[in-house]
């Protein structure tokens, strides 16, 4: 049940194949270990002129930020395993360096995320 959001932020132009959110789900699905059709992916990106940090960005930097939500958020260990090998894969798909992917681990879903009306506990 792993939902992961993607948003990377572009140059005015830039443009990323029809697959990547496929390519990235995939990707972050083999590292969960899902069966298939379990790991959603929704991808957007985000225009340079909408992205800041506080005393400029870097020349070049075009982050990534992944969010992912689980129904139950794995331990310390189980993180740091899944980010080691999610940063890169994303990277790689991306065009971007793994150091400019930045990846959020959400609250348990587990009594706060319904599907089909059904509430999940």
């Amino acid at each position: 049940m792993p939902i992961v959001d993607v948003e990377i932020v572009t140059d005015p132009g830039e443009q990323f194949g029809e697959c990547l959110a496929q390519q990235i789900a995939d990707a972050i699905g083999d590292v969960f270990e899902s069966p298939s059709q379990s790991t959603w992916v929704r991808l957007r990106s985000l225009a340079v002129s909408r992205y800041a940090e506080n005393g400029g960005v870097e020349r070049g930097v075009r982050p990534v930020f992944v969010t992912i939500l689980k129904y139950r958020r794995p331990d310390e260990d189980q993180i740091d395993c899944e980010v080691a090998s999610i940063a890169p894969r994303v990277a790689e798909l991306c065009g971007r360096p793994a150091e400019n992917v930045h990846i959020l681990y959400d609250s348990d879903a587990a009594g706060r995320i319904a599907f089909g009306g059904i509430l999940r506990r």
